[in-house]
């Protein structure tokens, strides 16, 4: 597996061809290699694009290598959802026969048919299925609000579950949100939406879309820089 060194930090990844993709993605995950996904290349080209972002990359494996304190979730432990880190509450109640997972206003709630604890490996799919709730209800309104503000207009939207991707779109302008928008604070997930919607008219990072992103929304970079806080994935 192809690797480089950048500073102190070694760059280990994996590339994985995929002629469905015109620009080249970075995925940083715990414990794994770099993924870099996109048009194929060869390994020195490869490398040259894994450089470009190397200090974005050593920031996220950093980020994202922290030692877990807790590996299994407790009453006391953290869930984010819309930019906020909520109080959760695991609950054991014997009458289900698998994991359920509420929100109030002020909490997160877990029930287990046994025991106090669940792993996050359990409450990871519970936690989505939130997510996709709360953004068809949610999300969605708020692309036709900024479409009305923004005179921009998708063929269709929609909630979609990604390998590892934040959003996009497609060649026929649907624009489509992973379901873990949802954890990013509202103006961030705003900055998401109003991001591929410039899309429906520039489909490349150039010039001409950052140009139209500053006209409809001035403040863009606070929100991207948020967005590039939150690790997920990043275009090269």
């Amino acid at each position: 597996m192809p690797r480089l060194h950048y500073g102190e930090t070694t760059i280990e990844w994996q590339f994985r061809p995929d002629a469905g993709l015109k620009r080249h993605y970075v995925t940083v995950e715990r414990d794994r290699p770099v993924l870099l996904r996109g048009p194929w290349v060869d390994v020195s080209e490869q490398e040259a694009l894994v450089r470009r972002r190397a200090r974005w990359i050593r920031e996220k494996l950093a980020l994202v290598n922290k030692p877990q304190l807790e590996d299994l979730i407790v009453t006391g432990s953290r869930l984010r959802y819309c930019g906020r880190s909520y109080f959760t509450e695991v609950r054991q109640m014997p009458t289900l026969t698998t994991p359920q997972l509420a929100f109030t206003a002020s909490r997160f709630v877990v029930g287990c048919p046994s025991g106090r604890t669940i792993s996050p490996e359990a409450v990871a799919p519970l936690l989505e299925g939130f997510y996709r709730e709360r953004a068809e209800e949610k999300l969605l309104p708020r692309v036709r609000h900024w479409e009305r503000a923004t005179g921009l207009k998708a063929a269709g939207a929609c909630i979609r579950h990604f390998q590892s991707r934040w959003a996009s779109c497609d060649a026929a302008n649907v624009l489509q949100f992973h379901p873990r928008v949802m954890e990013l604070a509202r103006s961030v997930q705003d900055y998401v939406i109003v991001h591929e919607l410039c899309h429906t008219i520039e489909k490349n990072h150039t010039r001409a879309f950052w140009n139209l992103v500053a006209r409809v929304m001035p403040a863009w970079r606070r929100e991207h820089e948020a967005l590039e806080r939150a690790v997920f994935e990043d275009e090269i």
